[in-house]
């Protein structure tokens, strides 16, 4: 309803009025340097620069709960041959969706699998297992599977416990999307007795579960949430489409660059005017000439 409502375009719109505002400031200051006046200390330019920072991660917040509502998650399991992925997608399906066996290799093609936690949409994907091989078949599945992890927004790295992290799960993170967030997951703790347990550190966030027995997989079910950035927003939130946090994102890097410019006024400018070239790509065009009406409209120069 928010979003039918406009809520959505209000809250930018409100965004690129103020950044137009700090824009038609700092090009007044470049266009008109014989004027006596500094236009960016009396109208508190930099003050007003944080401000719009705060309130665009504000929206890109919001926009990005409302992005996790609409298009869910998209999670890939990926791991060596035989260490539990086909397990832990039917443990988090609650159904055999897959064929499990002591086999590697199993797996041949990506398997997709629709669950939700707590109302959002998470789709899954078990893929075949990554390692060195000759079948032309299994070749085909290993190239699905990083096909697949392209699409993801995160990823499960699964691992053997009793194996620990080996030679070949580091391989495979090494060659993970460098911007591409994952959990390990040390499977099979049934086994060993061990107890199921979440762990943060060396930049890794680990889980240990049993895929057969689903001790700990509602950790998992809960890190995936946290590592994707869910929370509950209340009321809080657009339905906005990835194109818009795409947007958001270019806009507040210009904006920080912006910030960081405060000794040139000619590079101030250039940032303000890219972090508005990127909102428009949600709000329309806004062209030089605005700009500069904006400016005669607003103050007595050159008369």
């Amino acid at each position: 309803m928010r979003s039918l409502k406009g809520d959505f375009s209000h809250a930018i719109n409100l965004l690129v009025e103020k950044l137009i505002n700090l824009r038609m400031l700092v090009e007044a200051t470049l266009d008109f340097p014989d004027e006596d006046i500094d236009f960016l200390a009396e109208c508190n330019a930099y003050t007003q620069l944080d401000e719009i920072v705060r309130q665009l991660l504000n929206v890109f917040e919001s926009a990005h709960q409302g992005n996790l509502l609409r298009d869910g998650i998209h999670v890939v399991l990926v791991g060596q041959p035989n260490v539990g992925k086909s397990s832990l997608l039917n443990r988090l399906a609650g159904e055999d969706v897959t064929i499990v066996t002591h086999i590697p290799g199993t797996t041949r093609d990506a398997i997709r699998q629709h669950i939700e936690i707590e109302g959002i949409s998470v789709h899954v994907v078990d893929t075949a297992g990554l390692r060195e091989t000759q079948d032309a078949v299994e070749k085909i599945g290993i190239e699905r599977t990083w096909s697949a992890i392209e699409q993801a927004n995160v990823l499960i790295v699964i691992i053997d416990v009793a194996q620990g992290v080996t030679e070949e799960d580091r391989k495979i993170i090494a060659e993970l999307p460098a911007s591409l967030p994952f959990i390990r997951v040390f499977n099979k703790i049934d086994q060993h007795q061990l107890t199921p347990r979440v762990e943060s550190h060396d930049g890794y966030t680990d889980v240990y579960l049993s895929a057969k027995s689903g001790v700990g997989v509602n950790l998992l079910r809960q890190k995936l949430l946290d590592v994707v950035g869910w929370h509950h927003a209340g009321e809080s939130v657009y339905l906005a489409r990835e194109r818009h946090l795409v947007a958001l994102r270019k806009a507040q890097g210009h904006l920080d660059l912006a910030g960081k410019n405060t000794g040139s006024v000619e590079l101030l400018a250039e940032e303000l005017r890219l972090a508005q070239d990127a909102l428009s790509m949600i709000t329309g065009k806004f062209t030089p000439d605005d700009l500069l009406g904006e400016i005669f409209s607003r103050f007595c120069i050159g008369k």
